[in-house]
């Protein structure tokens, strides 16, 4: 495993963390989750990145992933990065969701409970709500760490405006901002540029704001919810995605532009011994402000492939160019 040091701090993360977005809940098979874990582990990844919603049903990855860590990584706490986060919604109610102070501080306890544990070793605000004032926002987290309930505290999916907001205040407490999550691909670069691709931006990016305020990047969604796979390639798969009724990514995402992207990006791929997956996992590494890549895998099979993009991180200047002569394209864009 390869290790980079988080922003202006002296922690290190693996350049892959473990997602438990999806497969992970209630519904799906608490033995292959184990064997990710575990298999994870072994291999170095020591970042494991929860959410107090993640399932189905919400809550439930927090509860596995406790189960998980009892049973099979309890002498190895101290060797573990684990974060959780509060923001979008959990539980019936007027304070089942946003970022009220009230909501962050509670939904902090439950999830300590779920996984059992005493302390988070960093918490998130995972969205701002756009009513709840960024200062109370903050004044939460950084009474989580008052509290010995979180070692650092970050914020995902932040726009620029209350992103700087969120840094000046933690920098005034002494409680700086260990991560900024935001999504990030080939097919997603809103977060790099700004903006979309090829369009002027006024705004300053987020990736840019966080490397001046000495916050490490953590991107998820890498692989644009499987488009960037090569699954859709030929259709929508059955059982996929895109199949379901519900969830991420719907089959009008399936676009024609994407898919035909898709299959340019596995050309490329192919021509440097990866798969397209692999491909555009070391595409996001390959910005030097990103401290690490969240993966989501539903097997362990999966997950040896994405570890396999370690072995090939480096690109050429020309091969850089023709990526983005093909993902330079507003329509390509979440």
């Amino acid at each position: 495993m390869i290790y980079q040091y988080c922003g202006h701090s002296g922690i290190q993360l693996p350049v892959l963390s473990l997602g438990l977005w999806h497969n992970f809940g209630s519904v799906d098979d608490f033995e292959v989750a184990t064997q990710m874990v575990l298999r994870a582990f072994d291999a170095g990844i020591c970042h494991f990145d929860l959410a107090n919603n993640y399932g189905p049903e919400p809550g439930s990855a927090e509860t596995n992933f406790g189960r998980i860590l009892r049973k099979n990584l309890s002498g190895h706490r101290d060797e573990l990065f684990i974060s959780s986060k509060a923001g979008h919604d959990m539980w019936p109610g007027v304070y089942g969701t946003g970022s009220s102070r009230k909501n962050i501080i509670a939904s902090c306890d439950q999830s300590l409970k779920r996984c059992g544990m005493e302390y988070f070793d960093i918490f998130y605000s995972h969205r701002y709500d756009g009513v709840t004032p960024v200062e109370e926002t903050m004044e939460a987290l950084i009474q989580l760490v008052r509290q010995g309930k979180a070692l650092y505290v970050g914020i995902s999916k932040y726009p620029a405006k209350e992103q700087q907001q969120a840094y000046d205040i933690l920098r005034e407490a002494s409680v700086p901002c260990l991560l900024s999550q935001y999504r990030h691909s080939m097919f997603d670069r809103k977060a790099q540029l700004g903006g979309l691709p090829g369009q002027a931006n006024d705004e300053q990016s987020n990736f840019q704001l966080a490397a001046e305020n000495g916050s490490g990047i953590i991107c998820f969604s890498p692989l644009a919810q499987g488009l960037l796979t090569g699954k859709y390639n030929h259709g929508i798969p059955e059982g996929s995605r895109a199949a379901r009724s519900s969830g991420f990514l719907q089959t009008s995402q399936v676009t024609p532009e994407r898919v035909e992207a898709a299959i340019q990006l596995a050309k490329i791929a192919e021509s440097r011994g990866q798969s397209l997956a692999q491909m555009a996992l070391a595409w996001v590494l390959n910005d030097s402000r990103v401290t690490s890549c969240i993966i989501g895998t539903s097997s362990v099979k999966q997950l040896e492939d994405n570890l396999a993009t370690l072995h090939h991180l480096h690109f050429s200047s020309e091969e850089l160019q023709l990526i983005d002569s093909i993902i330079n394209n507003p329509q390509l864009s979440f």
